[in-house]
């Protein structure tokens, strides 16, 4: 019997995740400091075949985003680095074509661009999504070598001042209902990849 891909599922609050499932669900904490350490700490723990990272996010009001929005990270980038040369340290990350067309493929009607990462509410550039863990997650995933992608859900507009005004709920109950859809989806993909690599019999 195949056992089912394991997958991690990282979310910066237990509130983005969704109920335990045939998963495994950590919460890396809240911005690229704790996200990096905490996601680390749990891929050496679970060694996991690939990595979803969910969560909630803002939108350039000149997206036009209605709150609950999905949106698929074709790119993460680091932002909060500043003119530090990149060479110095990497501040791009793109998942695999082949895990971004699977999440494509369960999400028809998500919205697919860069996302940013930022310490600060408003701290990212050159990105119509902002997010505060996504970068440091995608890179822990990247250097222990494990696949992994980043999905949001849209709850306010990054310009708004007033927190009162952010649909957390919203965005909460889209993220948490669409993450076992794409753990499945990932096993599938992973479980393939498995047999595609596997060495033909002597």
């Amino acid at each position: 019997m195949t056992l089912p891909a394991r997958i991690l599922v990282v979310a910066a609050t237990s509130q983005e995740l969704a109920p335990p499932g045939d998963w495994i669900g950590v919460a890396c904490g809240v911005g690229p400091v704790e996200a990096a350490v905490r996601t680390a700490r749990a891929i050496a723990e679970h060694r996991p075949e690939a990595l979803l990272h969910v969560g909630i996010a803002g939108a350039r009001r000149r997206w036009a985003c209605p709150p609950g929005t999905l949106v698929v990270g074709e790119r993460s980038r680091y932002c909060d680095l500043g003119d530090i040369p990149a060479e110095w340290a990497p501040r791009d990350l793109t998942p695999s074509a082949a895990l971004l067309q699977c999440v494509r493929d369960q999400l028809p009607h998500a919205r697919c661009t860069g996302i940013g990462t930022s310490g600060r509410v408003g701290g990212t550039s050159d990105c119509d999504v902002e997010a505060m863990e996504g970068f440091a997650v995608l890179r822990a995933a990247q250097l222990a070598g494990v696949p992994a992608i980043e999905v949001r859900a849209i709850s306010n507009d990054i310009e708004e001042a007033d927190r009162a005004r952010w649909h957390f709920g919203v965005a909460l109950a889209a993220i948490v209902e669409v993450t076992p859809l794409l753990v499945t989806a990932l096993q599938h993909h992973r479980q393939h990849t498995r047999q595609d690599t596997r060495p033909p019999h002597a």
